[in-house]
């Protein structure tokens, strides 16, 4: 017996050490110098630097000068410490009645257009920080006129901050809120 505990502790330290302490210290060194932005979270900060948030992280924009972000089930809302989605289902009450008040608000605001689905409904993490380019359109008169800008004005700082596809043909075309919004601000007051 003590002749097979000895090789047994041995290896469980050196796995230990090796995939434990060594492995982890050598991906992470490899991420900070190729991608160090990505690696620490994506993080924007304002010219002070002082971060204002994360690229991968949606935020509760409601302001009327803003671009509004999706619905958000994260907690109390955009709570990444809670990052999750409702998990109810689309025959729930609660759900149904919820995404009927927010599209019939959406209506009148957007005078009787198509609401995109993303508008009313939450992602899976309930952080996305991604809204589609249909969503972004139907909030731009909102946005303009809060801010006292052309409409072309807020339509063309939108179109420089979609991201297409990636490599072309993954996934959907996609607008970052936060991106946005810190564009718009940086614009000259109208």
């Amino acid at each position: 017996m003590p002749s097979h505990l000895r090789p047994a502790l041995v290896s469980m330290a050196l796995f230990t050490v090796l995939l434990g302490l060594a492995y982890p210290m050598a991906v992470t060194g490899v991420a900070q110098a190729a991608f160090p932005s990505q690696a620490n979270g994506s993080l924007l900060r304002d010219a002070k630097g002082a971060v204002v948030g994360s690229a991968l992280i949606g935020q509760a924009f409601a302001k009327p000068e803003y671009l509004h972000p999706r619905p958000s089930a994260a907690g109390a809302g955009y709570d990444a410490s809670a990052s999750s989605g409702s998990n109810m289902g689309p025959t729930n009450e609660k759900l149904v009645e919820r995404v009927k008040t927010d599209a019939d608000a959406l209506r009148a605001e957007a005078g009787g257009r198509m609401i995109p689905a993303d508008a009313v409904t939450t992602s899976g993490s309930g952080l996305d920080p991604d809204i589609s380019p249909a969503y972004a359109a139907l909030q731009v008169e909102r946005v303009a006129k809060a801010r006292g800008l052309p409409v072309a004005t807020v339509q063309a700082t939108i179109d420089r901050e979609t991201q297409g596809r990636l490599f072309g043909f993954v996934g959907q075309p996609r607008v970052n809120v936060l991106a946005v919004n810190r564009a718009l601000d940086a614009l000259p007051k109208g």
